[in-house]
């Protein structure tokens, strides 16, 4: 594999100590070696900080743990407030550009995962341009608390139409899982700040980067994306619901 920049993992947790070592190792366990993950704590009530402190001991170099802010924000704003603090840190981060990917808290990374998304990124910048936003994704499979297969294809299950990817569809629909993505620079500040409106921090990105940019599909599950309880939104098999959020276009 050819040497690639250095990445930044954007991982917002809430009251997670369940399932997190089993995510912490799964990012750390990537064929692609040279990470950051920048980890916001969201106000949780559990052992979920003690699990991050102790990852964090063990993984200094690979581990930036924000102060707590004592603040709930919600996945919308912890991830926002994740992607600024990137933005705003890059040198102290070892970051020559602000390559960003994001983790839910409960899931499980194929090894490959940052690998194939990230050479699918830089081949969008190589193509098109460096200055381009650009946001790339993948499939999932849907797993139960205990690991177990429940789809093997988040997509199908979902029944979305990712071949109906353009901008109107997108606003209608969102198509992006969060867990599954991966953005660049450009993408981040043309997106920032994320609209009250916006239903989700990944609906958004996904519609912002149709707008301007590019967004691509791997058709592969790269997450065993756990469905559960406590999911903040978790997987159902539906048809998604016309859905539109005002604050879509408010940017476009």
């Amino acid at each position: 594999m050819a040497s690639l920049p250095r990445l930044a993992i954007l991982l917002s947790t809430y009251n997670g100590e369940e399932f997190l070592d089993e995510q912490l190792d799964s990012i750390l366990d990537q064929s692609v070696k040279d990470i950051v993950i920048v980890v916001r704590d969201d106000g949780s009530s559990d052992e979920t900080t003690a699990v991050l402190a102790r990852y964090e001991k063990k993984y200094s170099e690979k581990f930036c743990l924000l102060p707590s802010d004592n603040q709930n924000l919600g996945a919308k704003g912890s991830f926002a407030c994740l992607m600024r603090y990137v933005l705003e840190n890059k040198q102290a981060l070892g970051l020559d550009r602000a390559y960003m990917m994001f983790a839910d808290q409960d899931d499980i990374w194929v090894p490959q995962k940052a690998e194939y998304e990230f050479q699918r990124l830089l081949q969008i910048e190589r193509r098109e341009s460096s200055l381009i936003p650009a946001l790339v994704h993948s499939d999932l499979e849907v797993i139960d608390r205990h690991g177990k297969c429940i789809a093997e294809s988040f997509i199908a299950y979902q029944g979305l139409k990712i071949d109906r990817g353009d901008l109107v569809n997108l606003a209608l629909s969102n198509l992006v899982t969060g867990c599954t993505a991966v953005i660049n620079e450009e993408l981040a500040n043309k997106a920032l700040p994320i609209p009250n409106d916006a239903i989700m921090h990944d609906w958004w990105l996904a519609v912002t980067a149709a707008a301007f940019g590019a967004r691509e599909y791997i058709d592969q599950p790269l997450v065993r994306y756990r469905q559960h309880d406590a999911n903040a939104i978790g997987a159902q098999q539906f048809k998604p619901a016309l859905t539109v959020a005002g604050g879509l276009w408010a940017k476009i």
